[in-house]
């Protein structure tokens, strides 16, 4: 089990869900309409189809409760648990109609979700306390705050959570600020009190970074050989995040060149769903 993840404000997905939920259902849902008494109720459960770090639970009941206020849910576990394949992990209980007409809404959300804290733990797994594992800003559009909470589900850490809250100079910024030096300066005048952290895409870049005073460095698409290098040019002078081409197999060889952080875009960009069902 990962350590006690924080719950998402509801805030954050109530209006997420009823898009969601609109977008499917339209001007209603046709066949349960036809089918199914708008009185009957029933009982389903979500069942764990493969091993799996949950999480977006409370997303996918929204999906219920927005159609039954009065639907009653009990839970096996909860985000952040490890679950085997065959497990049932929660029982809904509440209108037949709207725990059909939710079903998908809700398994979108929690198999999404859930894919994404599993890639997580396996990334967090391999570094094995050497690196800290960072998320990026390579999420689906509108749906950031749930897919950096999944990360944080899986026990990996949220890097900065849009262009306001966390300085990086990355190369375009530096071809355009007119150099690494120019680029801390002007970013030095602009918010002095943010740390700075800037990616260097050579060894020169590296020194270029210490000299201009940058609190972190992101070693972008570095051999390892190189990253120990800028890790022992940095020491006592800058963290160090390693950034480009980082897979589960290269995990254990980065985490031997002495850096502090990974970041890895596939966290979020290619997290594959979990196979999640609900009968």
């Amino acid at each position: 089990m990962a350590a006690s993840v924080r719950p998402l404000d509801p805030e954050v997905y109530r209006d997420i869900v009823k898009r969601a939920l609109e977008e499917d259902i339209g001007e209603g849902d046709v066949t349960t309409n036809a089918t199914v008494s708008p009185q009957a109720r029933a009982r389903g459960v979500f069942l764990v189809k493969a091993d799996c770090v949950i999480a977006g639970l409370e997303v996918a009941f929204e999906a219920f409760r927005r159609l039954d206020e009065d639907v009653r849910v009990t839970t096996n576990r909860h985000d952040g648990d490890w679950c085997r394949a065959g497990e049932e992990i929660a029982e809904i209980v509440g209108s037949a109609a709207a725990l059909l007409t939710a079903e998908r809404t809700a398994l979108n959300f929690l198999q999404r979700l859930s894919g994404i804290a599993t890639r997580a733990r396996s990334f967090v797994d391999a570094a094995g306390g050497r690196l800290t594992v960072l998320d990026t800003r390579k999420t689906t559009p509108t749906l950031r705050a749930l897919e950096k909470y999944a990360v944080r589900a899986g026990g990996a850490t949220n890097h900065r959570a849009g262009l306001f809250d966390r300085v990086l100079i990355k190369d375009n910024h530096i071809r355009l600020a007119g150099g690494v030096r120019a680029a801390v300066t002007k970013m030095r005048a602009h918010r002095p009190a943010m740390p700075v952290e800037i990616e260097a895409q050579s060894l020169e870049q590296v020194d270029e970074a210490l000299e201009a005073g940058a609190e972190t460095i992101l070693v972008d698409n570095l051999p390892a050989a190189a990253v120990r290098d800028a890790v022992r040019r940095s020491r006592g002078r800058a963290r160090v995040e390693i950034s480009g081409g980082v897979t589960l197999e290269r995990m254990p060889e980065l985490g031997a060149t002495g850096a502090d952080y990974v970041s890895v875009g596939g966290l979020t960009h290619s997290a594959p769903a979990v196979d999640i069902s609900f009968e």
